[in-house]
């Protein structure tokens, strides 16, 4: 069967792309890389040793979309792309509120117009927002988002809930990631943010290569046990290969399902921080910084329904993501050079 990846050029997407590949999936893959390459996508096809057609396609583009549908038999959608940065939110809530929500409006009535009724998609413990008790479980209120990102999430959600009850047929899986760290460990694929980064990891390898001076580490005065922010930091080839699970319960079960993708433990910022020295050996300079506009104390999952049902969990430990991190990161230290 063939699965439509949106998105499939980035950091998620194209590990994901590889562990599909590998299950045994064709997939086709839509990207308009305004945060990726396709350099990502020629990798994917070096690491697998298989080949797919890929598109320079915006979600927002029907008529693009459509000519997709109608170019390859698809039997599911992974829906990726998206704005993802919540500080950029906070500063751009148009832009996400256009991009993440109008586009997914789109990508489902093409996928309407074309029968296509499955589809997985990149939700977000963001939804969750500030006021649940960690750690976080599905059935859980969700709302009272902190930024623009989570709300975006959060009414995706709405959306594709709203549609199931609208229409039996659909079957949709609600994943809502966690924090993302880690790479490939063949070091060809990782994460390569444009610009300076806006998640942690990625600006900590940063600092490791010599492109950052040091870390800004947002509060230390946050109600966790050293003042730092807590969040439950998955790898990304542990994340990504939750979602060859959920497709394939998503291709034989109608209706919703919502799916933690996390670890179930938290660690905070200086714990990662150390965590890549242990790795790696090098020192991570930091200061410490003004909290940042919508982060909260605590994040991590209750990961109990994710094995439960699909079968799932994490493998990797927190030194592996630092480890397979540096190795992406001291290998490509302009990311994919583009």
């Amino acid at each position: 069967m063939a699965v439509f990846i949106t998105g499939g050029a980035g950091f998620i997407g194209s590990h994901t792309c590889v562990e599909m590949l590998e299950a045994g999936y064709e997939i086709v893959v839509a990207d308009n890389y305004s945060n990726s390459s396709a350099e990502s996508l020629e990798r994917v096809k070096k690491i697998t040793g298989k080949d797919f057609p890929y598109y320079e396609c915006d979600i927002r583009d029907k008529e693009g979309l459509a000519r997709i549908f109608d170019a390859h038999k698809i039997d599911a959608v992974i829906h990726f792309a998206g704005l993802k940065a919540v500080g950029e939110s906070v500063a751009k809530p148009l832009e996400y509120y256009d991009n993440n929500i109008g586009g997914t409006i789109a990508l489902l009535e093409v996928m309407r117009e074309k029968n296509v009724k499955t589809i997985v998609f990149s939700s977000s413990a963001t939804v969750y927002g500030s006021e649940n008790p960690v750690p976080f479980k599905e059935d859980m209120k969700t709302g009272g988002t902190t930024n623009p990102y989570g709300t975006t999430k959060y009414m995706i959600e709405i959306i594709l809930q709203d549609l199931c009850k609208a229409d039996p047929e659909w079957s949709v899986s609600l994943l809502r990631y966690f924090n993302p760290i880690g790479a490939h460990e063949s070091g060809l694929i990782g994460e390569a943010p444009n610009g300076i980064p806006n998640n942690l990891m990625p600006y900590i390898a940063q600092v490791a290569v010599g492109k950052r001076e040091k870390l800004s580490v947002f509060g230390n005065d946050y109600n966790t046990p050293d003042g730092t922010g807590v969040r439950d930091y998955i790898h990304v080839v542990d994340l990504a290969k939750g979602h060859v699970k959920a497709v394939a319960r998503a291709v034989s079960v109608k209706g919703c399902e919502v799916f933690n993708l996390g670890t179930g433990h938290g660690v905070s910022v200086l714990e990662l921080v150390n965590a890549f020295k242990e790795a790696n050996g090098i020192e991570i300079p930091y200061v410490i910084a003004p909290r940042r506009p919508g982060d909260i104390d605590n994040s991590y999952a209750d990961v109990t329904k994710a094995w439960e049902i699909l079968g799932w969990k994490t493998e990797k430990t927190i030194v592996d993501a630092c480890r397979d991190t540096w190795r992406w990161q001291s290998g490509n230290p302009d990311g994919y050079g583009n």
